[in-house]
C-alpha cells in the first residue's frame, strides 16, 4: 500500500509545476490555462488520497464538481480564445492588455 505522503508529494510537485508555469510563461494563454488545469488536478489528487486514507467519501464529490468546473473552464476559456485571435490574429498576452476603446 502506498502511503499518504507519497500522494501528497506528488500534489506538491504538480502545484508547483504549475505555479512556475504560471510565473515564467506570461506569453501564451493556451500554456496559462494548462497550468490552471494542472493546479486544479493536483488539488484533486490531494482531495482522493485523503479521501482514500479518511475513509470518507466527501472527498470524492469534491473531486466531481472540480471537474466540472474545469471542463467549463477549458470550453469558455478556448472559445474565448477563438474569439480574440480571430479579432486580434494573436493570443499573446502582452499584446491583449490593450482594450479598443
Amino acid at each position: 500500500m502506498i502511503p499518504l505522503t507519497h500522494f501528497l508529494v506528488l500534489g506538491a510537485i504538480l502545484f508547483s509545476i504549475s505555479i512556475a508555469g504560471i510565473f515564467l510563461n506570461r506569453k501564451n494563454v493556451i500554456v496559462l490555462l494548462m497550468c490552471i488545469e494542472l493546479m486544479l488536478l493536483a488539488v484533486n489528487t490531494n482531495f482522493i488520497a485523503f479521501s482514500h486514507y479518511l475513509g470518507d467519501i466527501s472527498g470524492q464529490v469534491f473531486v466531481f464538481f472540480i471537474l466540472t468546473v474545469a471542463a467549463a473552464e477549458a470550453a469558455i476559456g478556448l472559445a474565448i480564445l477563438v474569439v480574440v485571435f480571430r479579432n486580434r490574429r494573436t493570443i499573446n498576452v502582452q499584446d491583449l492588455d490593450e482594450m479598443k476603446g
